[in-house]
């Protein structure tokens, strides 16, 4: 994913050398919230440098950076200050699980990451790109150019009219599973991210994101 961090106003928040902030970080393409943490001015500054997450444990009264034991780094994806200044939000893609007890997130696992399960398939399939063609059907399918993508696109968009039509509903369900997954390969061909569909839609309903 692109970077696109935020310049944040440093000298707005912190205001004496041992003001800490908490710090809320969000899976970048899933969006589930991962961990909290507290932040100094250094451990701020330190992770707009080096594009790795730090922190400030009140435990050890030290810097630390997220994932230099376990080799979990969190890549700064963005960082925003909230509207009173004393709190941020980071946006950060995750190299493994981030609580120290093994799981995606501080407060487990949960639902949102299935809900925002597209992005995950996003990133896996763009993944596949570079894979042996003969182990990977996902690898073969990009590999063979955007004419036989376009025509799996189109053969699975008939299977779903017809099941549409059928009144099937688990096979209804099945061939639209199919029908996005080769939605998404297309659409990695041709370099669009799934967002930039989710922003469309946003646009047409009048709401817009930022």
């Amino acid at each position: 994913m692109k970077q696109e961090r935020v310049a944040v106003e440093i000298e707005k928040l912190f205001i004496g050398s041992d003001t800490l902030i908490p710090a809320v970080v969000q899976d970048s393409t899933t969006l589930q919230v991962l961990m909290l943490g507290y932040m100094n001015r250094e451990a701020l500054e330190l992770t707009l440098e080096s594009g790795r997450v730090t922190f400030f444990s009140r435990s050890r009264q030290k810097l630390w950076v997220k994932g230099e034991t376990s080799g979990n780094f969190l890549k700064l994806i963005s960082i925003r200050e909230d509207c009173d200044n004393d709190s941020l939000l980071i946006m950060a893609e995750p190299a493994g699980p981030v609580c120290h007890k093994g799981t995606v997130s501080c407060f487990g696992n949960g639902e949102q990451r299935e809900r925002n399960f597209l992005y995950s398939l996003e990133k896996r399939i763009a993944s596949r790109s570079k894979a042996n063609s003969e182990s990977s059907y996902t690898a073969s399918l990009l590999n063979s150019g955007i004419e036989r993508i376009c025509k799996k696109v189109g053969e699975e968009c008939s299977e779903v009219i017809i099941e549409g039509v059928k009144n099937d509903r688990e096979r209804l369900i099945y061939e639209s599973a199919d029908l996005l997954y080769h939605l998404l390969v297309l659409l990695n061909f041709r370099g669009i991210s799934f967002i930039e569909i989710e922003k469309e839609l946003y646009h047409r309903g009048g709401r817009a994101p930022k």
